[in-house]
């Protein structure tokens, strides 16, 4: 079992910036391979980011592109999203998952654990 806590979001004014956490507890950390994934009122959940076990690779979605980077600290089993240039468009709960395939999977159903979710509030 693996454990998943997301914090960092609330409202911020678009153009700014806001950094998500998603502190990981129970099996092994660094077993596991990170996404971060979204939903907006009325919205099906859609894949933004993910980070291999490593860190050493990464793929955005082209709405995000550019703007947002993900990261992972392996010894203090988080990993993060670091948002800037916000729209928005952005605004969705945010949520983070694992998979234990060492591979980015950009759909829901690849991912064993999930999160909460953080809100995130982009206003105009």
């Amino acid at each position: 079992q693996v454990q998943l806590v997301e914090s960092g979001g609330g409202l911020v004014q678009a153009g700014g910036s806001l950094r998500l956490s998603c502190a990981a507890s129970g099996r092994t950390f660094s077993s596991y391979a990170m996404a971060w994934f979204r939903q907006a009122p009325g919205k099906e959940r859609e894949f933004v980011a993910g980070i291999s076990r490593s860190g050493v690779n990464t793929y955005f979605a082209n709405s995000v592109k550019g703007r947002f980077t993900i990261s992972r600290d392996n010894v203090k089993n988080t990993v993060y999203l670091q948002m800037n240039s916000l729209k928005p468009e952005d605004t969705a709960v945010y949520y983070c998952a694992c998979t234990e395939f060492n591979t980015i999977i950009p759909t829901m159903n690849g991912y064993d654990y999930w999160g909460q979710g953080t809100q995130v509030t982009v206003s105009s």
